[in-house]
């Protein structure tokens, strides 16, 4: 008896069980559709483009007569003014000078605030003596003392640098105050679980809580060190930028005024962007929001 082989493309097919796990579908994930890019104008020059208006704006009243020289010198004069000024090294002399004033002034208001909201912010006792003072004491106006550092101190360099000195150490106590006392409660519970002792717990998880805020009173202290120090040298100065103003007053030379007024401004500007800078390297741990595009 002879038998056929059997073809397998001619057998039923056999249903799978019910049980039996079906293998999976492929799928396959297309890249979605390129989009066309927008232009969008560069940062750098969306920040410069109000400082270039305003200077476009100050030129074309000046051209134009709108602004008479009498009431505010025009750029081109501000600028010829500086080119003479640094010629003859009055202009680099006096920068110097108020440089040198807003550098020890800041040292000083520096430390103090540094060591008050250091002992204010880990201590509750420091919190009971230092912090209601420094209260009472802001609601001063710092630029009032003038008439009473010159009766302590006479009217050399010393009055001048206490008074940068005080504006400095308001806006950095508060802010390296409320930086220590912002820490979250549950990391602190949590280091000294993990058995860190007081030292570490402040090297850890305090310091690094508190120095977002530190920094932001770092950007205010040094903005007001410029601001204090425009009327402390108002206060018989023999040199500084101070002492330029105050000798283009008496004979009306708004050139000069606004001269020591943009140096003033663009000191200040470096300062911030280095403490930009500095926040940016310090803070890499910490993701912030950067606002919309």
């Amino acid at each position: 008896m002879t038998t056929k082989p059997l073809n397998a493309a001619v057998l039923p097919a056999q249903p799978a069980p019910a049980d039996t796990p079906q293998p999976a579908q492929r799928v396959t994930i297309r890249g979605t559709a390129k989009t066309s890019r927008r232009f969008t104008v560069p940062r750098s020059v969306r920040r410069a483009a109000g400082p270039v208006g305003l200077v476009l704006l100050w030129f074309l009243t000046s051209a134009t007569g709108v602004l008479p020289e009498s009431v505010l010198a025009s750029p081109i004069d501000v600028i010829r003014q500086a080119v003479d000024l640094t010629k003859d090294g009055e202009l680099p002399h006096a920068i110097a000078a108020s440089g040198r004033r807003a550098a020890i002034g800041f040292l000083i208001g520096a430390t103090v605030a540094l060591v008050l909201s250091l002992l204010a912010g880990l201590f509750r006792l420091g919190e009971d003596v230092i912090d209601s003072s420094m209260g009472m004491f802001r609601a001063i106006p710092w630029v009032g003392l003038i008439p009473l550092f010159i009766v302590w101190f006479g009217i050399e360099e010393t009055p001048k640098i206490a008074l940068v000195a005080l504006g400095v150490t308001y806006p950095l106590y508060f802010n390296i105050y409320g930086g220590i006392r912002s820490t979250d409660a549950q990391l602190v519970e949590a280091a000294r679980m993990m058995g860190l002792g007081r030292f570490g717990l402040i090297k850890y998880v305090i310091l690094p809580s508190a120095l977002p805020g530190a920094l932001v009173g770092l950007r205010y202290a040094l903005s007001t060190a410029w601001l204090a120090l425009v009327f402390a040298e108002q206060v018989n100065a023999d040199a500084g930028l101070g002492y330029l103003m105050s000798n283009a007053q008496q004979y009306f030379r708004t050139d000069v005024i606004v001269l020591c007024l943009v140096v003033y401004a663009l000191l200040g500007l470096a300062c911030d962007f280095a403490v930009r800078i500095l926040s940016r390297r310090l803070l890499t741990w910490r993701a912030n929001f950067e606002g919309e595009a």
